[in-house]
C-alpha cells in the first residue's frame, strides 16, 4: 500500500510539472563526410576545399580496401612473449593493408537555435588513432588512444546553424602487433543538451541486494545544475513503469536514489532481462535534461575455491578472446556482424567474450547485454614498458588514468561485464616498478567501480609468482603456462585462477595434413595448418589440455580461447612467410565459417543440442590405401564407423590414455577408399541416436547458397552473409574446389564485400570476384534504405550459377 502511495504520489507531481522545457537531443554524424588519406596544410580551416576528397559514411575504415602490400609496415623484431631468440622480420604483422599515414576527416553539421543556456558535446566512439578535433577551425581537444571513447565539451566553438568537424588521425609504423584499422571506426554524435544536465557518462547503476520478491536498484548520478529535483522510472522490458523514485537531495554534484523493483526478473546467462530507468532533471517545474540506462538485475560474486558465483550458481567461463576486427569489413563497426559472430558463438555454447587486447564497441557490450554473454573488458596491450616502438607506452605515464576512466564510466551500466583487465602480457610484469602499476591501475578501477574485480592476462607466470604481481591482483589470468597452474593455485592467496587466454590451436578451415601426430610450430609449403586440431605454437597448447584443467579442478574458474575468431594481422605460424596476413588462431575462419575446431568446443560446451561431427573431408585422390585417420567430434561418448559399409569398429571416450582420447573419438588406423564413410553415436546405454555421413565428391557442378538471415532491415547498414558452396551434382560440398567466382547483387541492397578465409589470399574484400578456398566463400550483401528485395548471382566458370533473395522491411 505504501509503495502504491508513493508512486501515485510521483505521477501527480509529474503532471503538475511543465514539459515545455527542452531536454536533450543527439545528433548522429554518419553521412556526408570527406575524407582524405594525406597531410593537408590547413585541413581544418574552413576555406579549404575538399573537392577532391573522398566522400565517406561513419564508421569508416580507410585501410581495409587495401591493396595488400608486404612492405607495409614490415617489422623487424623480436617478439619475447613468443619465446623467439633473435629477431626475425614479420611482413603480415599488422595486416599487410595501407592503416599507416595521415587521415583528415571533415564534415558540416547544423544545431538549429543553439543559444546561451545550452551545451554540446561532441562523443567518438573510436578513431584510431591520435585524434585532434577542430570545429570551425579551432581546435577543441586531442585523444591519442585510438581504442578508447571519448567527449569534448564544444558549448563555446560551436554556433547557431551550420558549423564545420574536422579530425586529424595518425597511424604510425610499429604501433601494432595486429590489424588495427584506421579512421573513424565507430559512432560519432554530438548531445544537445541544457546547462542544467545529466554529466556524461556520470551515472552508475548497480543492484546491491536481490530477492525473489524485491531488487534494490541503487542510482548515482552526477548532476551539473543546483536546485532540481531528479524523478525515475523503471520500466521492464516492455515499458511498463514498475517502479519509481523523486529525489532533491544533491551532495556536491552527487545524487543518489534508492528504488525498489518488486518481483525482479534477473539477467542471466540465459535469461538475459533487462530494464531501463529513465531519469529526468526538473528546476523548479521545468524540464531540463532526460536520459535512458538500461542495465540488468543480477549478483556477481566470486568465492575461493569456486570462481564467479552468477545470481547464486557457479559458472565457469567458457569463453573466447575477440579482436576488434570484423574481417573483410575490417575495423569498421556493424552491429548485425557483431551480431552475427555472437549468434554462432551462442551455438557453440560460448558463454564469455574477452575483448583483447582493447576497449569494446558499445555495440558489442548492448549485444552481449541482450544476449547473455559474460564479457572481460580490457585496456591495454602496454603499459610504460614497450612491446612496439610507437605502441601505448607512449602515453602511458599522462594517460592511461584518463583511459581507464572512461573506459569504466562509458560501459559499467553494461549487465554482462563481469570483470576488468588492466593489460595483457605487459613487459611490466618484471620487476617492482611493475607491480606497483599493476596496483595503481586496479586501485583506479575500483575507484570508479568498487562493483567489479581486476584481471591482467600473465604470460612471465613464474616471475609474477616470485615478484608478487600476480599476488596483488584480484583475479590471476594465466595466459597459457598449463604447467604452472597448478604451483600458481599454491601460491597466489586468491583462491582460484582464471585461463585469461587459452589454446592458441592453428589450423585452416578444410585442410589437412599428414601423418597426423602433434606438432609445436609446424609449418607447410602451402602456409596452411592442419584442421586435425594437433598443432599449436611453441608456447601454446591444444584445446584437450586446457579441458582436463577446467573440468578437474574447480579452483580453475574457466578460460578465454585465443581466439573465437581468425583476424587480420599476426599469421603465426607463417609470421615471416608472405603473402600470409591474417591469422590461424580462430574457431572460425576470418570469413565467419566454422572449422572442425568449432564442433570439438561445441561438444563440450553445448550441453543442449547434440553435435555430430566427422573430419576430415573424404576427397584423397592418390591416397588409395593410405593411412587417413578420422576423428569424430561429439556430445555422446561412443560411435561406431563404417567406410563404405565395413566397420572400423567403436571408440569411445576415456580418461585412461591420452588427453585427446579423453574428448576426441579417434580411428587412427582407417585406409583411405573413395566413397562413404559413416558414424553412428550411442548414448550411454548402448543405443544408437544419432548418424552422419560424409561422401566422396565429384566434379564441380553447381553452387549452393545459404543466406544466415533472409530478411533484413532496410537501414542501410543491415548485412545478410551468403555462404556459398561448389558441389558435385548430387549436391555433395567439393572440398578441394578452388573456383573463381563474380557476384551481382541488385534489388535493394548492394555487394558489400567477400571473404574466403583463406590467410594467403591477397584478392581484395571489396571487388565482387573471389576463388573459393576448400570449396567455400562467403558474400556480404548490405540493404539500402528502401524496401524491396536484394537479388544474389553467383557465378564462375564451368559452373551452374547460384541465386539467393533477401528481403529487405
Amino acid at each position: 500500500m505504501k509503495s502504491n502511495l508513493i508512486l501515485l504520489s510521483i505521477i501527480l507531481f509529474l503532471f503538475c510539472l511543465s514539459t515545455t522545457g527542452q531536454s536533450r537531443k543527439s545528433l548522429l554524424l554518419d553521412e556526408n563526410w570527406h575524407f582524405i588519406n594525406e597531410e593537408i596544410e590547413g585541413a581544418e580551416k574552413p576555406e579549404t576545399s575538399t573537392t577532391n576528397w573522398e566522400k565517406v559514411s561513419v564508421p569508416h575504415d580507410w585501410a581495409i580496401k587495401g591493396p595488400f602490400d608486404k612492405e607495409v609496415d614490415k617489422q623487424l623484431v623480436r617478439v619475447k612473449q613468443d619465446l623467439e631468440k633473435e629477431a626475425k622480420e614479420r611482413t603480415g604483422r599488422t595486416g599487410a593493408l595501407p592503416h599507416i599515414g595521415v587521415g583528415w576527416y571533415r564534415k558540416t553539421f547544423e544545431i538549429p537555435e543553439f543559444k546561451s543556456g545550452k551545451k554540446a558535446s561532441l562523443v567518438f566512439d573510436g578513431a584510431m588513432s591520435d585524434a585532434h578535433v577542430f570545429v570551425n577551425g579551432k581546435k577543441v581537444g586531442n585523444w591519442p588512444f585510438g581504442y578508447n571513447y571519448f567527449y569534448f565539451d564544444i558549448s563555446e566553438y560551436v554556433k547557431d546553424g551550420e558549423n564545420l568537424l574536422a579530425v586529424r588521425l595518425e597511424n604510425l609504423p610499429f604501433s601494432s602487433r595486429w590489424y588495427p584499422g584506421a579512421g573513424i571506426y565507430r559512432k560519432v554524435q554530438i548531445i544537445i543538451k541544457d546547462e542544467v544536465n545529466f554529466k556524461q557518462w556520470g551515472t552508475f547503476v548497480t543492484t546491491p541486494f536481490i530477492s525473489k520478491e524485491v531488487a534494490k536498484v541503487n542510482i548515482k548520478s552526477e548532476i551539473n545544475g543546483e536546485n532540481i529535483k531528479v524523478v525515475t522510472e523503471i520500466k521492464d522490458a516492455e515499458g511498463k513503469v514498475v517502479a519509481s523514485n523523486s529525489s532533491d537531495e544533491i551532495f556536491g554534484n552527487l545524487l543518489e536514489q534508492n528504488i525498489a523493483v518488486p518481483n525482479p526478473n534477473i539477467w542471466d546467462i540465459e535469461t538475459p532481462y533487462l530494464y531501463t530507468a529513465h531519469s529526468k532533471i526538473y528546476q523548479g517545474n521545468e524540464l531540463k535534461d532526460e536520459q535512458l540506462t538500461r542495465f540488468g538485475i543480477r549478483s556477481v560474486v566470486y568465492e575461493r575455491g569456486k570462481g564467479l558465483v552468477l545470481n547464486g550458481e557457479v559458472t565457469k567461463f567458457k569463453g573466447v578472446c575477440l579482436h576488434h576486427d570484423l574481417g573483410p569489413l575490417g575495423a569498421a563497426v556493424n552491429k548485425a556482424a557483431l551480431k552475427r559472430q555472437l549468434t554462432i558463438l551462442k551455438d557453440m555454447g560460448c558463454n564469455a567474450i574477452r575483448s583483447s587486447h582493447n576497449m569494446p564497441s558499445h555495440e558489442q557490450l548492448e549485444l552481449c547485454d541482450e544476449m547473455g554473454f559474460l564479457f572481460l573488458a580490457e585496456t591495454f596491450d602496454e603499459w610504460a614498458k614497450p612491446k612496439v616502438k610507437n605502441g601505448y607506452n607512449r602515453f602511458f605515464e599522462e594517460w592511461a588514468e584518463k583511459d581507464v576512466v572512461n573506459l569504466v564510466r562509458a560501459t559499467r551500466n553494461h549487465p554482462c561485464i563481469v570483470m576488468w583487465s588492466s593489460g595483457n602480457e605487459v613487459p611490466d610484469q618484471w620487476g617492482n616498478e611493475g607491480v606497483k602499476r599493476a596496483k595503481w591501475l586496479q586501485d583506479i578501477f575500483h575507484r570508479e567501480d568498487p562493483t567489479r574485480p581486476v584481471t591482467v592476462g600473465m604470460d612471465q607466470v613464474a616471475n609474477t609468482i616470485k615478484n608478487g604481481f600476480g599476488a596483488i591482483v584480484d583475479i590471476p589470468g594465466l595466459n597459457y603456462r598449463l604447467p604452472l597452474y597448478n604451483e600458481a593455485y599454491e601460491k597466489f592467496p586468491q583462491g582460484f585462477i582464471l585461463g585469461s587466454e587459452t589454446a592458441s590451436t592453428v589450423s585452416s578451415r578444410g585442410i589437412y595434413k599428414f601423418p597426423v601426430k602433434q606438432f609445436k610450430q609446424k609449418t607447410y609449403e602451402d602456409f596452411q595448418s592442419s584442421s586435425y586440431d594437433l598443432e599449436a605454437c611453441s608456447w601454446s597448447n591444444v584445446p584437450d589440455e586446457d579441458f582436463v584443467w577446467q573440468d578437474d579442478y574447480d579452483w580453475v574458474i574457466g578460460e578465454f580461447v585465443w581466439t573465437g575468431f581468425d583476424y587480420l594481422g599476426e599469421p603465426t605460424p607463417y609470421n615471416e612467410a608472405w603473402p600470409s596476413r591474417s591469422s590461424y588462431f580462430g574457431i572460425c575462419d576470418l570469413a565467419g565459417l566454422p572449422k572442425d575446431r568449432f564442433y570439438l568446443y561445441r561438444s563440450r560446451w553445448n550441453t543442449k543440442d547434440e553435435t555430430l561431427h566427422i573430419l576430415p573431408h573424404w576427397n584423397w585422390e592418390g591416397r588409395e590405401g593410405e593411412t587417413t585417420p578420422v576423428f569424430v567430434y561429439t556430445n555422446y561418448n561412443s560411435a561406431e564407423l563404417f567406410v563404405n559399409g565395413v566397420s572400423q569398429g567403436v571408440q569411445m571416450k576415456t580418461k585412461d590414455k591420452t588427453k585427446q582420447h579423453r574428448y576426441r573419438l579417434m580411428w587412427m588406423d582407417v585406409k583411405y577408399e573413395s566413397g562413404t564413410i559413416k558414424v553412428i553415436a550411442f548414448n550411454d546405454d548402448g543405443k544408437a541416436v544419432a548418424e552422419k555421413e560424409i561422401h566422396t565428391a565429384g566434379k564441380p557442378h553447381h553452387l549452393e547458397l545459404s543466406a544466415d538471415r533472409t530478411e533484413i532491415k532496410a537501414d542501410g547498414l543491415d548485412l545478410s552473409y551468403v555462404t556459398v558452396s561448389v558441389v558435385d551434382k548430387e549436391g555433395n560440398l567439393c572440398p578441394d574446389a578452388h573456383n573463381q567466382l563474380d557476384f551481382n547483387v541488385s534489388g535493394a541492397g548492394k555487394f558489400k564485400v567477400v571473404c574466403n578465409g583463406d590467410a594467403t589470399s591477397l584478392e581484395m574484400f571489396h571487388l565482387p570476384t573471389m576463388k573459393t578456398f576448400s570449396g567455400q566463400l562467403v558474400v556480404t550483401v548490405q540493404s539500402l534504405m528502401e524496401t524491396g528485395v536484394i537479388n544474389l548471382e553467383v557465378s564462375g566458370s564451368g559452373l551452374e550459377t547460384g541465386k539467393k533473395s533477401i528481403t529487405v522491411k
